[in-house]
């Protein structure tokens, strides 16, 4: 069996790569209807017959191959590194036929760079109902490579797709023959010497070695001097260069245009998309239509789940009810039902709102609604030193915040780059909402508003909206603090509205919930156990006195009701003088002006892990020690949780305090460990993790004097 091929996988954002990508492979990469979905390179096998395999390495799209982004230099180094671990055997291109003129350029480039090419084109269908007809062996023959049709989202054209793969591995094709345009002639001299200096494959991938030399990692110092000194020495001026060889591109590509591409009466065409756009990109009824999109999200998160929730709910109490009956009163017992079931019960309740939330975003984004967001409000961004592509990670944030974060590669302008970076944490990623949930449980009323609004689901909106726009107002303030002047510009296209591919949002939603119950899931059952331990066990000498006092005072009674109570109270002081409560009553004074109690405090602490192993911290400490209503839900026992003076922990205005501290605070270590490999220093994760605590501190702490 031979070695795996290499196939990169590349072409215009939003062409169809990634749907390609999954039915090659098999995997379930994320599938977008809007530009910029793949930020960093994905890798995948492929059985393309029973005696090759390839490797398919799916490149982050891009309009040419001239790199503005920091995703777009991902794929530039994987097609030039002559030496890089990916070097693709072959280039496997993705031309959108609904817009050929446009993707041809890139096309063009790839070709010249002279590795062996496979044009697949898709939205053939897109491009029968514009009116637009294509002479596929034409285009195959002015092109000089194998073109091929294909529907990835239907599988159709894939096996046609995969003999082409075949015939090239097997050297029946090769590199193709001919340059599209004589980039010799465009800096003979500079060219000759880039390959005397480097080896390179073309005269084209020359040329591109000569005009980003300086930015090319793949090139030693020494290489790098010698270029620049050839570059100085015969006055190569890249934009002029650029310019000129864009110009003759384009020229070649319309002959192909005249010669094999027929459209039937294009200005008459209207399609769909245009007329819907009239509506939903409006100056007045698309920002109020994005509003009502908003309020019906976050409304569908309490309508649809509140069932599903209930009932793995009350499943676990009752989980745990019965385990207690059936299994000996002892220590393992114990750390199983009110450490590890109690902890994921805490986390597995919330697994409805994650899969509607996730599975609503990819209705949103499958119909190509997403997209739209960003021109929306792109006016907004501007005001405040962005512009309308940060809209795209701050929106991916409501998923989470580290792959929102790479998200942010495809932003050209450095400073608004950063400053997405730094401000995207804000928005209310998916980790947060299980503390939205049972906050909003335990202190907004269940009721109505006009008759038919969710109180709750009005909550729920108002905290997503408070994290915008305080993302909204920090990015104004630091435009004056991140001193990089770049000039910016706002180009996306627009892809066309399509019906949402249900089986895409049934396998992003089951996905989804696995990765939360899976990574949540690990982290909460680690913490649960060592929380048990230390709620369960303290210093010698102070649980020693607590054990004897108590053993006194039932001693001295035979009242049944007396001695329950006395034994409610034994379990309190030792859960207050165990390891948990010490630690807990040591950082009390700092959290207690915001309303917070001791439990509540060790929670803080212990979601700098995961917010959302905030839930299944409470559930633990909630559960350790309890001698009656084991099956009781964490609600109820969160609900019935009082202070030392006998007053109600979770007030109005402590749960406030605590969804806006969650709202604001950096409490997520893989967040900080993806801003520092984005900005590749520790400075702007220590300064996002300090200027969000203390935002979060401030603002917490105001809430709760408010409300209090």
């Amino acid at each position: 069996m031979k070695a795996p091929i290499n196939i990169a996988l590349v072409g215009n954002p939003n062409s169809g790569k990634s749907s390609l990508f999954n039915a090659l492979t098999g995997l379930n990469q994320k599938v977008s209807n809007f530009p910029g979905v793949t930020v960093d390179k994905k890798t995948g096998n492929a059985r393309i017959t029973p005696q090759l395999e390839a490797t398919i390495i799916d490149l982050p799209g891009t309009y040419s191959l001239y790199p503005k982004s920091a995703d777009e230099f991902v794929t530039y180094d994987v097609l030039l590194n002559p030496k890089g671990e990916d070097r693709p055997n072959m280039i496997l291109i993705i031309a959108d036929a609904s817009n050929l003129k446009r993707n041809l350029l890139f096309c063009s480039q790839i070709i010249d760079l002279k590795l062996p090419v496979i044009i697949g084109l898709t939205m053939m269908d897109l491009a029968k109902k514009k009116g637009v007809e294509i002479d596929l062996a034409g285009l195959e023959r002015e092109l000089g490579v194998p073109v091929v049709a294909i529907n990835p989202r239907k599988n159709k054209g894939l096996p046609q797709l995969k003999k082409n793969i075949e015939l090239i591995a097997q050297e029946k094709f090769g590199a193709p023959a001919r340059d599209f345009i004589e980039n010799h002639e465009l800096a003979p001299t500079v060219i000759a010497d880039v390959k005397k200096i480097f080896p390179v494959t073309s005269d084209y991938a020359a040329l591109h070695v000569a005009v980003n030399y300086d930015e090319l990692e793949f090139l030693s110092k020494s290489q790098q001097q010698q270029i620049k000194e050839s570059i100085h020495t015969n006055g190569f001026n890249k934009t002029k260069v650029q310019a000129e060889e864009i110009m003759q591109r384009y020229g070649r590509i319309k002959h192909i245009m005249n010669v094999t591409v027929v459209e039937t009466d294009p200005l008459q065409q209207q399609l769909q998309t245009e007329r819907i756009d009239n509506l939903l990109l409006h100056r007045f009824w698309g920002y109020l239509i994005l509003l009502a999109v908003l309020f019906l999200l976050f409304q569908s998160i309490f309508w649809l789940a509140s069932y599903p929730m209930d009932l793995i709910e009350a499943g676990f109490g009752s989980l745990s009810g019965w385990f207690s009956e059936i299994l000996p009163d002892n220590k393992v017992s114990d750390i199983f039902i009110n450490g590890i079931i109690a902890g994921l019960g805490g986390i597995a309740v919330f697994i409805p709102q994650i899969m509607i939330l996730f599975g609503l975003i990819t209705i949103l984004e499958d119909t190509g609604y997403m997209a739209r967001i960003s021109f929306l409000t792109d006016r907004l961004m501007r005001q405040v030193g962005l512009n309308g592509k940060s809209v795209m990670p701050l929106i991916s944030g409501v998923a989470c915040a580290v792959p929102a974060i790479m998200a942010a590669r495809n932003i050209e302008n450095k400073k608004e780059r950063l400053i997405t970076i730094m401000i995207t944490p804000l928005m209310a990623c998916s980790a947060r909402l299980p503390i939205y949930t049972i906050m909003i449980a335990l202190v907004i009323p269940n009721k109505n508003v006009l008759g038919f609004l969710s109180l709750q689901g009005l909550v729920m909106m108002g905290l997503y909206l408070l994290g915008f726009f305080m993302a909204i107002i920090i990015a104004g303030i630091m435009k004056w603090f991140i001193r990089i002047r770049e000039k910016s510009y706002f180009i996306m296209e627009l892809p066309v509205y399509r019906a949402p591919r249900w089986k895409n949002v049934g396998t992003t939603m089951i996905e989804k919930a696995k990765i939360f119950v899976m990574d949540a899931g690990k982290v909460i059952m680690v913490i649960s156990i060592i929380l048990w331990f230390l709620a369960s066990y303290g210093p010698g000498k102070p649980m020693e006195s607590v054990h004897q006092k108590y053993e006194q005072l039932m001693a001295q009674t035979s009242d049944s009701a007396r001695l329950q109570e006395l034994d409610k109270q034994l379990q309190s002081e030792k859960l207050a003088n165990s390891y948990a409560g010490i630690l807990g009553h040591a950082i009390e004074p700092v959290v207690k002006p915001l309303g917070f109690d001791w439990k509540i405090g060790i929670a803080l602490i212990t979601s700098f892990a995961a917010r959302e192993v905030f839930v299944g911290t409470m559930a633990t400490l909630y559960s350790v020690g309890e001698t009656e209503d084991s099956d009781a839900t964490l609600r109820e026992k969160m609900a019935a949780a009082t202070r030392i003076d006998g007053t109600p922990v979770y007030t109005l205005a402590t749960g406030l305090s605590l969804m806006i501290f969650y709202a604001f605070a950096m409490q997520c270590m893989s967040t900080l460990a993806i801003v520092k490999r984005e900005t590749r220093s520790w400075k702007y994760p220590i300064i996002q993790f300090v200027y969000m605590t203390a935002l979060a501190y401030v603002c917490s702490w105001l809430i709760y004097v408010i409300f209090k």
